[in-house]
């Protein structure tokens, strides 16, 4: 049914409301994808920009702009995704997707679909975890087709037939990829701890850190925890993973060793997942992301790029 129009209003109002209503599912499903906001945004206005581009003729003929938009989207997505392996290979240290402060807006799939969705859940990744750092570091060992495969169907909804259009493969072919992609992404965390149980853990872990106590860090740490860092050659910062719960102690304390009294430490949600921001005298300097298994604190990502801190300023 087509709603009628307000007084004032045409058609093409209706249809410039609605396709601007589009950009939160747009930016969504592009962060998921690149594990970028900032390419996230250029991928969503380079996919308005081709819309706008088009006669007005050609996108009246278009039944779902919805649908073009996506599609769009996700080949641009797919794009960037191909020659992100070599940007990567230029990265100066380890690379860590961008964190997102709180519970931010865009955690919600497509548009109508909640977490209530009666579709097999062993099929199906939470809306929350989907946006996680620890899912979206387990993404960057997906192929591209896999990534746009994994998160279009389990986190979006979108059949097979759907995304086989987007992508040029058959059905059959993006569900082995989603398959497969699936497989590797759990493995890679097989025991994902509830929110409940990491939200204590790193608030023990927050005071355990400010009272240089090592004894109790190490015994939050899983003996073969990583800790991975991220300056972007910007910042100092462990240019490499550290391995093991007593050496990840050790340097942690050494940082507050040499910033005694600067620096802030504030538990904040990250990615939609307990978390911590550091600041100095009000600025933020470095966002820790956690991910915990079996009642210890398996990995620690944190980012130190100010270029990916921009979300978190002001």
């Amino acid at each position: 049914m087509t709603p009628h129009s307000a007084p004032g209003h045409d058609r093409s109002d209706a249809g410039l409301s609605a396709i601007i209503g589009e950009r939160r599912q747009l930016i969504s499903l592009a962060y998921r994808l690149l594990g970028s906001l900032a390419e996230a945004e250029d991928t969503v206005q380079e996919t308005y920009a081709r819309w706008y581009a088009m006669s007005q003729q050609q996108r009246d003929a278009i039944e779902s702009p919805g649908a073009w938009l996506t599609t769009v989207a996700s080949r641009i997505c797919l794009d960037l995704l191909g020659s992100a392996r070599a940007r990567r290979e230029r990265y100066v240290g380890e690379w860590i997707p961008e964190p997102l402060p709180g519970h931010t807006e865009w955690i919600s799939g497509r548009p109508g679909i909640t977490p209530a969705d009666p579709a097999d859940p062993a099929d199906r990744v939470t809306l929350d975890e989907s946006v996680g750092m620890a899912f979206l570091v387990a993404l960057e060992s997906l192929t591209p087709a896999q990534r746009v495969a994994l998160i279009l169907h389990d986190v979006f909804r979108y059949s097979f037939a759907e995304i086989a259009e987007i992508t040029g493969r058959t059905p059959a072919a993006c569900r082995e990829l989603a398959s497969s992609a699936r497989r590797r992404v759990r493995t890679s965390r097989p025991h994902a701890a509830p929110a409940a149980d990491q939200a204590g853990l790193v608030r023990n872990f927050k005071k355990a850190w400010e009272a240089k106590d090592i004894d109790t860090l190490v015994g939050l740490l899983d003996p073969g925890a990583t800790f991975t860092a991220d300056g972007g050659g910007l910042v100092s910062t462990a240019l490499h993973p550290i391995g093991g719960g007593e050496r990840i102690a050790r340097y942690l304390l050494d940082i507050a060793a040499r910033t005694p009294d600067e620096l802030t430490i504030l538990e904040h949600a990250v990615n939609g997942q307990p978390g911590l921001l550091v600041q100095r005298e009000g600025v933020p300097v470095s966002v820790y992301a956690f991910d915990v298994a079996d009642d210890r604190i398996a990995h620690i990502w944190v980012v130190r790029n100010p270029d990916k801190l921009r979300p978190w300023m002001g």
